[in-house]
């Protein structure tokens, strides 16, 4: 059985690879998508055949409940809606990431058992970019869907702010590696990650949210890459890297199209134009004078390219102008 469970893993793999490569293509752009449910279709067969399942009503309840999710709004969602549909697809998969992760922590302590330092360390990375991905691809709907206010929403030491609050998660991240019983540390770590992907999103403009939305599929792949690590799956560790590396190299791409530097991306609030302070400030431009329209009877001036009629146009222009003045 685990053998085939490995050939069921390598052809899942082959598959997402491929899917990606069709990609490029609108000719090919349909088979990369069966490409892709095939091999997760294989990747999910393959991780029920690995383990012993005690539970197969909550496995069935989770897979028709999400049956019945997901395709009334494949079909019900219109087109312009996609980059809606994807930021909230990134925040289902990263909250998924981050709920095993604690999960996986507390089953730990629960029985006391040890977490290596290995394990430890994608543990908290996956929480982390898990949870800050999931309120990040919110605001990110949000602002698309026009639910929330599209212009940058920015404040006095923005970036200072977030760095510190990144920096605060990261420290009690660490904490938590060096010491995992230390349970009570673990909500406000938890807390700070959701905050921060909040202050993170809201200070771009609605206009660069795709550039946001494709950081933030790199986000939630590289927190699923890290649940590989924690839960032992090397096809879960293989398909998150595709989606991390994927994303942002399609986060870069857009970046230098939209001729932005990744670091505007990385820092926020890139979607507002920033003049410098000794800039002058043009004069407000005035309407242009509008023309008093000339009556449908008066010929037209005389052009350069017909002399024949100049000397005609002072006599008509008199006859026309007497003529308007005695109506």
């Amino acid at each position: 059985m685990l053998h085939l469970v490995s050939y069921v893993y390598i052809l899942s793999s082959a598959l997402f690879i491929l899917s990606l490569k069709w990609m490029n293509s609108p000719v090919t752009a349909r088979r990369s998508v069966l490409a892709g449910e095939v091999g997760m279709l294989m990747a999910i067969a393959g991780v029920l055949l690995s383990f012993h399942v005690f539970n197969w009503e909550w496995i069935l309840a989770a897979f028709f409940i999400g049956t019945a999710v997901g395709i009334p709004i494949a079909y019900i969602m219109p087109m312009t809606a996609v980059p809606q549909r994807t930021a909230m697809s990134h925040a289902c998969g990263a909250l998924a990431a981050a709920l095993v992760g604690t999960a996986e922590f507390y089953r730990a302590n629960q029985i006391h058992e040890t977490l290596s330092t290995f394990v430890m360390v994608p543990l908290m990375l996956e929480t982390l970019l898990g949870f800050l991905t999931f309120t990040g691809s919110l605001m990110a709907m949000g602002k698309l869907q026009e639910v929330l206010p599209q212009r940058p929403i920015t404040y006095r030491n923005q970036n200072l702010i977030n760095f510190l609050l990144f920096g605060i998660a990261a420290g009690l991240g660490v904490w938590l590696i060096v010491n995992p019983a230390q349970t009570w540390i673990f909500p406000i770590f938890a807390g700070l990650s959701l905050v921060f992907g909040v202050l993170l999103i809201i200070p771009i403009g609605g206009a660069d949210m795709p550039t946001v939305i494709a950081l933030l599929n790199s986000y939630a792949g590289l927190s699923a890459c890290a649940m590989g690590f924690v839960l032992g799956n090397k096809l879960l560790v293989i398909a998150g890297a595709l989606d991390g590396s994927s994303g942002l190299i399609l986060s870069i791409i857009m970046c230098k199209a939209m001729n932005r530097s990744f670091t505007n991306v990385l820092f926020g609030a890139f979607g507002s134009s920033r003049w410098p302070k000794d800039t002058p400030k043009s004069a407000p431009c005035a309407a242009p004078a509008r023309k008093r329209p000339r009556p449908f009877w008066m010929p037209p001036p005389p052009s350069s390219s017909c002399p024949a009629m100049a000397w005609r146009w002072p006599r008509r222009s008199t006859r026309f102008a007497n003529f308007s003045t005695r109506s």
